[in-house]
């Protein structure tokens, strides 16, 4: 494919957790051996993203962790990883992802800059609904209210809670600015309780099918009832290449495969009855190494072998591009 919209990369962790973005090797830290930098990712023709600002409330000092009670450690969290994108965005190594503008230069293999637009993940870094405005200014085109365990305002996919009163003036919040709601790490409860709230566009970043996985209890994958809501409001569900995300029972160390993506790909598809709500949002190097991706996908460059198993099922190039590019570039409204 001449290019690809990735839905999910937490680049800002891997920065502050040690990982050379720039000029990194495959042993880089924190989750050797590495899958994502900034060049294989331009060699993976991967022109566009949504970078994460991803924070958990774990009580443990570091980068990303912070006292569940700490507000002002969860907003110094998510500043040191703002900065890593405000840092490339003045070095002209990736500008910001604007809905409803082109892409810089049409951005064709190998020209322009990485087009990012800013995903938080887990919103505790957000000190009220008000302050959110102030980081919309700064590139976070989409909100995940909570990750695993609970924020000031969800429920995480962890936990069985709903979304907080400060929760709700958080959606109005969101849904004022234009700013996208993420369900992926929301709880069952949070997840309904926002249906509820709002008939915004809803996306799962980077989610896969819980019937396909066989567990009905984990929050984490997308219930069939989920996937068709998200596609009525016009949303897209990223696919994330996380192993055992894909195939159920996998030991540690083992790999899914190709067409284990295709089944979970070819799953949304047949729910909705049509192609346009499917992308990607592979999550690589999110907390796990190259070898946890399906097996024969290292790096960026080798997405090309799930569009070439979607050939092989019968997809046509249009579909395989939507899927690739155009599904999430006609969400955002860019070219």
């Amino acid at each position: 494919m001449d290019r690809w919209f990735d839905a999910h990369l937490d680049l800002a962790y891997l920065a502050l957790m040690g990982r050379d973005l720039i000029a990194g090797g495959p042993s880089d830290p924190p989750h050797p051996p590495a899958a994502v930098t900034l060049p294989w990712l331009a060699e993976g023709n991967v022109v566009a993203c949504l970078g994460t600002i991803f924070t958990e409330a774990d009580g443990a000092d570091g980068p990303i962790s912070y006292p569940a009670s700490d507000a002002d450690a969860a907003l110094d969290r998510g500043l040191r990883q703002l900065e890593v994108y405000r840092d490339w965005f003045v070095a002209g190594l990736a500008a910001p992802l604007t809905p409803g503008e082109a892409v810089v230069g049409g951005r064709s293999p190998g020209a322009g800059k990485l087009q990012l637009g800013i995903l938080i993940e887990g919103a505790d870094p957000i000190r009220g609904p008000d302050d959110l405005e102030w980081w919309a200014r700064w590139g976070v085109i989409a909100v995940g209210m909570a990750w695993y365990k609970p924020s000031r305002y969800a429920g995480g996919n962890g936990t069985d809670l709903g979304i907080s009163d400060l929760g709700r003036q958080l959606v109005r919040a969101i849904d004022e600015l234009g700013i996208v709601h993420d369900a992926s790490h929301l709880s069952d409860n949070a997840l309904a309780e926002l249906f509820e709230l709002t008939d915004a566009r809803i996306i799962a970043s980077h989610s896969n099918s819980r019937a396909l996985m066989g567990d009905p209890a984990n929050q984490r994958h997308l219930t069939d009832e989920t996937i068709r809501e998200i596609d009525r409001r016009g949303g897209i569900i990223g696919l994330n290449l996380f192993s055992k995300f894909l195939r159920p029972g996998l030991s540690d160390g083992g790999r899914a495969s190709v067409d284990d993506c295709v089944r979970h790909i070819e799953h949304v598809c047949e729910l909705v009855g049509h192609r346009r709500a499917v992308g990607l949002g592979s999550d690589m190097d999110g907390g796990f190494g190259a070898t946890a991706l399906p097996s024969g996908i290292d790096r960026p460059r080798d997405l090309e072998k799930i569009a070439a198993a979607l050939s092989s099922r019968g997809w046509n190039n249009d579909d395989i591009t939507d899927f690739a590019w155009g599904n999430w570039a006609q969400f955002w409204g860019i070219g």
